[in-house]
């Protein structure tokens, strides 16, 4: 099973409103273990980035302005997620954006049934809790020391730790065989220590012996006996 934990840096919250896709970052899981490959881009917006977007992020106008635009970076991101599932933070905001992008490129959008939201599961795994993805962090003492800006490759990296967390962890069912083995193990300690009793003798008398010749007899010659 191959997933893509994924997250984008944008310049602003509506791409309906011109903000658009300032970097984007993607990580691979095959069945639930970190491959060491990823996908990581810088893309040029062609407009200014707000100073308070900035703070957010750090990418400024100046740093992105030779870097290539997202006609010149789609396919090869679609290349990379193709055929996994998408593991995104609060999902609704990062799809809002690319499925715009692409639309803008002639291409189909990506359906929802391809993506997995790791912010609905720590909603639904821990209802009144905070869930964002420093809240996790802490919750599952995941580092995330590193993470003085919002950095779309650092932030997949540290969602696929939590997401794996948010599945039970990457050893997922350890409890469950532990208690197993505890089990095995106390059977196994009952089991040494019954008394163990001499084999009993059945005494076969000769009208038992006759009745049993009879009955081979009354089956014919192709009896299992007669083999």
């Amino acid at each position: 099973m191959r997933e893509i934990v994924l997250d984008t840096e944008t310049t602003g919250m509506d791409p309906f409103n011109g903000d658009r896709i300032v970097e984007i970052g993607c990580v691979e899981l095959e069945n639930h273990i970190p491959t060491g490959n990823h996908y990581h881009v810088y893309i040029n917006p062609e407009r200014d980035v707000p100073a308070e977007v900035v703070a957010v992020h750090g990418l400024t106008e100046e740093f992105l302005k030779d870097k290539p635009v997202f006609s010149e970076v789609y396919s090869d991101f679609l290349d990379f997620i193709d055929g996994g599932k998408l593991v995104i933070h609060n999902a609704d905001f990062d799809m809002k954006f690319i499925n715009h992008h692409l639309s803008e490129m002639g291409a189909p959008p990506i359906p929802s049934t391809q993506v997995i939201d790791s912010l609905t599961m720590a909603r639904r795994k821990f209802p009144g809790s905070p869930a964002s993805l420093d809240a996790l962090c802490k919750r599952f003492d995941v580092d995330n020391s590193s993470r003085t800006l919002h950095g779309a490759l650092l932030d997949s990296e540290i969602l696929a730790e939590v997401y794996l967390e948010l599945l039970g962890g990457r050893q997922k069912g350890l409890e469950l065989n532990d208690e197993k083995n505890a089990q095995d193990s106390d059977n196994q300690t009952n089991l040494k220590k019954k008394t163990r009793r001499e084999p009993r003798v059945f005494e076969i008398s000769k009208d038992e012996l006759d009745a049993h010749a009879a009955m081979i007899a009354d089956l014919g010659d192709n009896a299992q006996w007669n083999k």
